[in-house]
């Protein structure tokens, strides 16, 4: 059954932004768009040339009709007219919190100013409805998702440069938002490029293209707040739904196209499905980073393009020790992870030695799990490092040395960052629940593996891990990826032999139904 999803937003007479343009994003995403319309715009491609509001009494008609039968797991509001009607809106959010067993997710965009400069609220009530905004609707919003200008008449900082930027999204914080959005579409710094910046409680998230040079523009904001709405009713962390939203964007913007007169919409296009729409990670290190004076440690080695390794790496298994890794390599797998998280010292040294040493033995790919010195020391074949070791790890040493490098992917945006240093290969997961450690918010499913594959395909092997065992590595085939890795399929199994050969041949199966 399909998300559903309500906009709050006024109607753009032109077809380009407001409640239209909301809901031909939240199809796009796959999610039932519902609406209660604030105000009537009339307003073409050249500006708007009259605000009507609708009465308290016809906006409340649309949210108790819509609570009545279609309770959302998103909410996405828009413009907001004047103050009796952020007053409305936020009693009913108020209500839906304190009462729904499930409240919804609340994507705030604060609509003051449209594309083509004209004002989308009461222009003699702009103070006053700057100040309910604070009061009365920020401690309701799970993201609000401010443009340049509308930042600083919310927050009256003037965003020179990045450190404006956090000082205003922890101002909106402190006012009651959980997290901020500044959309960098009107920012231009660096010069030339589109910086967007994300701020989930002390956690912040920046994201950069080329500016794509355009005219049509018109409903960018909407549609970006709608994605981010759409998204998080679909169960996407915030850091997935920011980044998805902006590739969306970037689509658009590539297949925008005039209309009328003026001033054409953003295309909505679908799910973003091509790598070159997708944004950057900004991170230390990076050029961007630099640009915009990100401080980085001085021990910190970046490093991008690792040495190549097979495609199709098959049946990739997981192994906690050299016995397992034998039997295995015995047995015909040529891609196993040796992942030891409670040996020390001199066993660790000696149990990496003697996996180097049978993965050439059969001629095999091992990769070690995290310990990237001793995989260093004694010349292994690859490492296989988790996000959070990326900037622990001397990456340019690893990369000196030949040795393949593997990371561990959670989500679009883990895999974007993952993207920066063009690794061996991409782990996609956890698909499935798993005991081995402790996913929580992380679980992927095969319906985001079906997204990830397309995008990362092309350019890396691909690997799913994350409780896949026989009587779902079939479905996981099916959906392209190069590679599957299992844990407990070979190690918890009654016959750890079979279990490799039944898992080779479902994956050959696979391979020879696509």
């Amino acid at each position: 059954m399909s998300e559903v999803v309500w906009t709050i937003a006024g109607s753009d007479s032109g077809g380009g932004a407001g409640i239209q343009a909301d809901l031909k994003a939240m199809h796009s995403f796959c999610v039932h768009g519902c609406s209660a319309i604030t105000a009537l715009t009339a307003q073409n491609s050249l500006g708007v040339e009259a605000l009507n509001p609708v009465t308290q009494a016809v906006l409340e008609s649309q949210l108790q009709a819509l609570a009545n039968d279609l309770r959302p797991q998103a909410i996405k509001i828009g413009m907001l007219a004047n103050v009796q009607q952020i007053q409305l809106v936020a009693e009913h959010l108020r209500y839906y919190r304190d009462n729904w067993p499930c409240p919804p997710y609340v994507v705030y965009d604060p609509v003051a100013i449209a594309t083509s400069g004209d004002s989308l609220i009461e222009e003699d009530a702009q103070d006053d409805i700057a100040d309910a905004i604070k009061t009365h609707l920020l401690p309701l919003v799970d993201v609000i998702t401010p443009n340049v200008h509308e930042t600083q008449m919310l927050t009256g900082i003037y965003l020179i440069g990045p450190d404006a930027l956090r000082e205003a999204a922890k101002r909106l914080q402190q006012w009651g938002a959980k997290s901020v959005v500044i959309k960098g579409g009107h920012w231009d710094y660096p010069q030339g490029y589109c910086v967007d910046y994300c701020r989930e409680g002390e956690q912040e998230y920046w994201l950069g293209n080329a500016t794509i040079t355009t005219p049509h523009s018109h409903g960018t904001g909407c549609t970006l707040s709608s994605v981010i709405a759409s998204c998080l009713a679909k169960g996407y962390p915030l850091k997935d739904a920011f980044i998805l939203g902006k590739a969306y964007i970037n689509a658009g913007l590539k297949s925008a196209q005039r209309y009328g007169e003026g001033i054409g919409p953003v295309a909505q296009t679908r799910w973003p499905s091509e790598l070159a729409d997708f944004p950057q990670v900004i991170e230390p290190g990076s050029w961007l980073g630099d640009e915009l004076d990100f401080p980085c440690a001085a021990d910190f080695n970046y490093a991008a393009g690792f040495a190549p390794c097979p495609q199709q790496l098959g049946l990739y298994a997981v192994v906690d020790s050299v016995d397992w890794l034998q039997l295995c390599l015995e047995h015909g797998v040529k891609t196993v992870q040796l992942r030891m998280k409670d040996c020390h010292g001199e066993q660790l040294e000696e149990a990496i030695k003697q996996a180097i040493a049978l993965g050439r033995a059969h001629d095999a790919q091992v990769f070690i799990n995290d310990h990237w010195q001793l995989a260093l020391k004694h010349g292994a074949y690859g490492v296989h490092l988790g996000q959070q070791d990326l900037h622990n790890a001397n990456l340019r040493a690893i990369q000196d040395a030949g040795l393949r490098l593997g990371l561990s992917t959670h989500g679009f945006y883990e895999m974007l960052l993952a993207h920066n240093y063009r690794p061996s290969y991409i782990a996609l997961g956890a698909i499935y629940p798993t005991t081995t450690k402790d996913m929580t918010g992380q679980i992927q499913g095969l319906q985001k593996l079906r997204h990830f594959v397309p995008l990362m395909q092309a350019h890396y092997p691909t690997v799913a891990i994350g409780g896949i065992d026989l009587t779902r590595i079939a479905a996981v085939v099916n959906t392209g990826v190069g590679s599957v890795a299992v844990v407990r399929a070979i190690t918890e199994a009654a016959h750890p032999t079979q279990a490799i050969a039944q898992l080779q041949q479902a994956i050959k199966d696979g391979r020879s139904e696509q």
